[in-house]
């Protein structure tokens, strides 16, 4: 089995050289480490969870620092973390059951009790809490499973009765690591799934003879559309180009590739051809919790011509890209520049670096941002893997994903500075 610190290093270094395109790879290679981090934790006698919470942390760190503006990767652990709060709970309270019923059974002694796992008091009262409030949509689409007990055995001798005692304990610990491992397998098969559920849905929302327009690229938009196509839909795509990267180049060509009509136009062309349009249709680089997108530079401005013309401006993002944290929290970076380069030649930008003013700096800046912040108020739907929401539910299913206990994770490096 590779060392888990040489994993963790390998991937630090892909995210700092921004190696890794697109939030679904990331959010994918992400989980898979922590899946790795997880199954080479050592467990020890008590407090399970809280030594996989530890490690996950100590790792997530590290990540979200390596690279604060892919939002996938804090997502992930924060999803992770929550997945190991809920199966501990889930084993807690299964726990807790067995003690009620045995306590309940008039053939049962006080050393036949005590044979059960000792539950720490901060367990308790989660599982307490659990049953005062509703239970989540996550909980109720997941199985109850069969047994989830924990094993309860006899024995006359002390001997005996500590064997069981420290038995009980080590297959807890380990059932607790294999339930976490197997939720985050479920987790990495949804990440790789999501642009097959959203694409399931492009015919209740695309119909005959309308005009769709997007901007850049984007896998989830392009395979969206594409289904819609195959289930016989006649339509047309304006795709607007996405300067200054020009990636709707590379989608336009892929639409027509694929058989859809298609008409390649410029960003600033937006506003004059948003009248002809029936529908808007983006991808999302991530979902913040008062239901704000961040995503390609651009998108604002095609945001705010929708409005204008009535547009329904619609989102498409897996749920590996919705946020927990608010546009102005500060561990979100909401945009990062890019290279002049993709501007201006190099040629052409040495030149106009003129130092006439005498002071020593540059008549010419150049500034090249990544992203752009569009409000809830400019979207209409959101299209996730697990349907469509208005944007006013955003938070509501955002708060199904995550613990509110693991919204910061850079407690330690923010006092030390």
């Amino acid at each position: 089995m590779p060392d888990t610190q040489a994993l963790v290093n390998d991937f630090l270094n892909k995210l700092k050289k921004r190696k890794i395109e697109g939030s679904q790879a990331t959010a994918k290679q992400t989980a898979e480490l922590l899946r790795s981090v997880i199954s080479q934790t050592r467990m020890p006698y008590t407090n399970q969870a809280a030594a996989l919470i530890h490690s996950v942390k100590a790792v997530g760190e590290r990540l979200i620092a390596a690279n604060p503006v892919e939002l996938a990767v804090g997502n992930v652990v924060r999803r992770v973390l929550h997945i190991i709060r809920e199966e501990d709970l889930s084993l807690t309270t299964a726990a807790m059951a067995g003690l009620n019923l045995s306590a309940e059974s008039d053939d049962e002694d006080d050393t036949d009790r005590d044979n059960h796992p000792a539950l720490s008091a901060a367990a308790i009262a989660a599982a307490s809490r659990s049953t005062l409030r509703p239970p989540s949509l996550q909980t109720l689409l997941e199985d109850v499973p069969d047994s989830a007990a924990v094993p309860h055995t006899s024995s006359s001798g002390g001997d005996s009765e500590g064997k069981s005692k420290s038995a009980d304990k080590s297959s807890r610990s380990r059932k607790l690591k294999h339930d976490v491992i197997e939720a985050v397998n479920e987790l990495i098969q949804d990440i790789s799934t999501c642009h097959e559920l959203i694409a399931e849905q492009a015919v209740e929302h695309i119909h005959q003879k309308e005009v769709i327009l997007t901007l850049g690229s984007s896998r989830t938009v392009l395979e969206f559309l594409c289904a819609a196509k195959e289930k016989k839909r006649s339509f047309r795509v304006f795709v607007a180009e996405g300067a200054p990267r020009y990636q709707g180049h590379l989608l336009a060509k892929e639409l027509v590739t694929r058989g859809l009509q298609t008409t390649l136009i410029t960003d600033s062309a937006v506003f004059a051809m948003i009248s002809r349009v029936n529908m808007v249709i983006v991808g999302a680089h991530a979902v913040m919790a008062n239901g704000g997108v961040i995503a390609p530079v651009g998108l604002n401005m095609v945001a705010l011509a929708a409005q204008k013309h009535a547009v329904p401006f619609v989102v498409l993002a897996g749920s590996h890209k919705l946020c927990p944290l608010y546009p102005h929290h500060p561990e979100v970076l909401l945009n990062e520049l890019r290279s002049p380069s993709e501007l201006l030649d190099f040629g052409e930008f040495s030149d106009c670096l003129d130092f006439g003013s005498g002071i020593g700096a540059p008549l010419l800046h150049v500034v090249n941002p990544t992203f752009d912040y569009v409000p809830p108020k400019l979207v209409s739907l959101f299209i996730t893997d697990t349907g469509g929401h208005n944007p006013s539910y955003m938070y509501r299913l955002i708060a199904d994903y995550y613990s509110a206990d693991d919204l910061v994770l850079e407690r330690r490096t923010a006092s030390g500075n």
